[in-house]
């Protein structure tokens, strides 16, 4: 574990260009629309957004969706995307969480996919996506089942080796959510740091704020 900040504005121009993260994005956009009923009066928040794969995926189901990630590199590259395509209802905002900074507004759905093992407490950012949800409302997220450090060939700003499951749901319930829910919603299969082909689990998590 490298507790210095990967450079993901270096890595923007070039994110989309693998397709893995392409079939993941997929993948985690049709568990969510299995798991919640999304429904075109509800507005999305994806933190950690990145380029907007999910975002632009679940965008046409929604009637908002609002992007939020750290890095300015990554959220030129999304909103480059949503000018070209037109997109009148999406908007990206450039906040860290980590860093102090607070989310504005409130969101019937917030998603969050590959993001949380890059953050080093992640109980005050559950708390933060709680107090947007409105009540109702849900939270998603997905990520890495426990990988013992295999998945990323650099672990720069890596903070977890992925999530126990029971573990997160927990961290759910104590952040307010009820009605918690775990399930898988990828596999990965990539090589691994030595080079090893290895599959890897991503979960998806979901409560609802009653």
């Amino acid at each position: 574990m490298n507790d210095r900040r990967r450079d993901f504005d270096a890595e923007a121009a070039s994110w989309d260009d693998h397709p893995a993260r392409i079939r993941l994005a997929s993948d985690v956009a049709r568990a969510i629309r299995e798991r919640i009923p999304l429904a075109p009066d509800m507005d999305m928040l994806d933190y950690g957004c990145g380029t907007g794969l999910l975002s632009l995926l679940l965008q046409p189901f929604v009637r908002s969706v609002t992007g939020v990630d750290a890095s300015p590199g990554m959220l030129g590259v999304f909103d480059r995307k949503v000018r070209e395509r037109g997109l009148a209802n999406v908007t990206a905002w450039n906040l860290d969480l980590a860093r102090g900074d607070v989310l504005p507004g409130t969101f019937h759905l917030v998603t969050s996919s590959m993001t949380l093992h890059h953050v080093k407490a992640i109980a005050p950012v559950l708390d933060a996506f709680f107090r947007v949800t409105v009540r109702g409302g849900h939270l998603c997220v997905a990520d890495l089942d426990p990988e013992g450090g295999r998945f990323h060939g650099d672990n720069t700003g890596v903070f977890h080796f992925g999530f126990d499951r029971a573990a997160m749901v927990r961290a759910f319930a104590e952040a307010g959510y009820a009605e918690v829910r775990a399930g898988t919603a990828a596999v990965v299969e990539k090589p691994d740091a030595a080079g090893a082909m290895r599959r890897f689990g991503v979960f998806l998590v979901s409560g609802r704020k009653i």
